[in-house]
């Protein structure tokens, strides 16, 4: 991969594996596979490297341990979660925005790496990539509630900061994304030490593409993985 400034390298001291995310105006260095993503848990495994974004309709997650097939997920403000097992030699990319969060999607992942591939959680490394930071977030009470019925630690993930300032998203209910996923990964099993969090909030990062700052119609980053 080049070391073009709008490509952001993770997982940087692994031999085996190569990820990246994008900022805006970022060209790919190489083609990377794709889904029509639809904030739900189906999980793709990828077995060939031609598959197509339409062959991937409904897809949140995907799999594979083809080396040199760069998977990838979508984001503008969602949580790309991308996983990489060097013991086994897969990798994953999952999009977990809240809807996908509450739904615990890398639950599903997980299972579908240990059934597909013999993956076991003690073995994974994960980064959790830029999204919406948990000072940017702010929800309606009904969305704090389906984290809290969902079994997430509230006294962890969840603040409510009063009426707020007049300023954009001061006040009201806020859930910290990033700690949510990190949790649940932790809960799967997934070593916290082997666990990055970027800590890049979209929504304050002019150079990434934010849909709560921009609108929905924005671009989006592409976050990828592969093995190399």
């Amino acid at each position: 991969m080049d070391n073009h400034s709008q490509i952001i390298n993770l997982f940087p001291g692994e031999p085996g594996v190569e990820a990246f995310y994008t900022e805006r105006e970022a060209i790919l260095p190489y083609p990377v596979i794709q889904g029509h993503q639809v904030h739900g848990t189906r999980v793709a495994i990828v077995e060939r490297p031609d598959l197509t974004r339409e062959e991937l309709e409904g897809y949140d997650a995907f799999v594979t341990n083809l080396p040199g097939v760069a998977i990838g997920v979508r984001t503008a403000d969602c949580v790309p979660v991308l996983l990489y097992d060097p013991v086994e030699r897969v990798v994953a990319a999952v999009h977990a925005g809240w809807k996908g969060t509450v739904l615990r999607i890398s639950e599903g992942v997980l299972e579908a790496m240990g059934q597909e591939f013999g993956s076991q959680p003690e073995n994974l490394l994960a980064v959790i990539g830029p999204s919406i930071g948990p000072d940017s977030f702010q929800v309606g009470e009904e969305v704090a509630e389906k984290f809290k019925e969902a079994g997430f630690p509230m006294d962890e993930i969840w603040s409510f900061r009063g009426p707020g300032d007049g300023t954009p998203m001061s006040g009201g209910h806020h859930i910290d994304l990033w700690k949510a996923n990190r949790w649940l990964l932790e809960q799967l099993g997934i070593p916290a030490e082997a666990i990055q969090v970027t800590g890049i909030d979209t929504y304050t990062t002019d150079t990434l593409f934010s849909a709560r700052r921009e609108g929905v119609s924005c671009g989006r980053i592409i976050n990828s993985i592969k093995l190399k």
